[in-house]
């Protein structure tokens, strides 16, 4: 069983930068896909940025040349820079771990997420 758990969430003023962060439990992890989703209350969740095994990054266009997703196979750790914040990126962000292919990124495992805030 895999356990994702997310730290880094808080309050940032508008234009700041915030980095988020995700340990992972479990073997394996340098072959999996991960990823970062977020969620606004009565929305679905959208998908942020994923990085395959490989370092291959994909990005929501919302976020292109602001936000930046990296992986450390060796701390099995995920992070997720993000600057130029903007009122709109307020949401919860799950961190996930899956597989991605032509198809896209299917998610297998979801942490339990952490609150983002950007607000003067």
């Amino acid at each position: 069983q895999v356990q994702l758990v997310e730290s880094g969430g808080g309050l940032v003023q508008p234009g700041g930068s915030l980095t988020l962060s995700c340990a992972a439990s479990g073997n394996f992890f340098s072959v999996y896909t991960l990823g970062w989703y977020r969620q606004v209350p009565g929305n679905q969740r959208e998908l942020v940025a994923f990085i395959s095994s490989e370092g291959s990054r994909t990005y929501a266009d919302s976020v292109k040349g602001r936000f930046t997703i990296s992986r450390d196979n060796n701390r099995n750790t995920i992070t997720l820079q993000m600057n130029s914040l903007k009122p709109e990126d307020t949401a919860t962000y799950y961190c996930t771990q899956g597989t991605s292919g032509p198809a896209g990124y299917s998610v297998d495992y979801w942490g339990t997420g952490t609150l983002v805030t950007v607000s003067s």
